[in-house]
């Protein structure tokens, strides 16, 4: 029995050191495998970096285009809504009898022609009563002007 046992204790010993080799090597491929996947992962994490890079830029180009366009139909449809809206003030003021800018304008240019008119008179008016009596010629000519 002593010596089934050593001849025993001798293939255990072989065996275990066959489990104790086999062990090693499956450590030491997790291992290179770990590194190898460590060495591989960051490689292709500075391709997915890269290759994201250029996706952004493209999208980003893309996006600029879009809301180029957009604004450009917006400031289009804006301007085409402020003369509409300018259109109808306009009219809704004329139908109340609001003068324009243009009225006011011509307006104003009349009362001060007639100002000048006004001046005119007024000194031709003191300068005869100083002077004397005034032509009827020159009176027809200044009611002329003040028509």
């Amino acid at each position: 029995m002593v010596k089934k046992l050593k001849s025993l204790s001798g293939a255990d010993s072989q065996l275990a050191q066959t489990i104790k080799d086999s062990a090693s090597q499956i450590w030491l491929a997790g291992l290179g495998a770990f590194a190898k996947a460590q060495e591989e992962g960051n490689k292709v994490f500075e391709a997915l970096v890269k290759e994201g890079e250029v996706i952004q830029a493209r999208t980003k180009k893309e996006a600029d285009a879009k809301i180029a366009d957009a604004a450009g139909k917006m400031a289009g449809a804006w301007d085409k809504l402020e003369n509409v809206f300018e259109e109808r003030v306009s009219r809704a003021l004329s139908s109340l009898g609001v003068p324009t800018k243009k009225d006011i304008d011509k307006l104003t240019k009349r009362v001060a022609e007639l100002s000048a008119l006004v001046q005119k008179l007024t000194e031709e008016a003191e300068a005869v009563e100083v002077g004397g009596e005034e032509k009827p010629a020159r009176r027809r000519a200044v009611a002329k002007a003040a028509e």
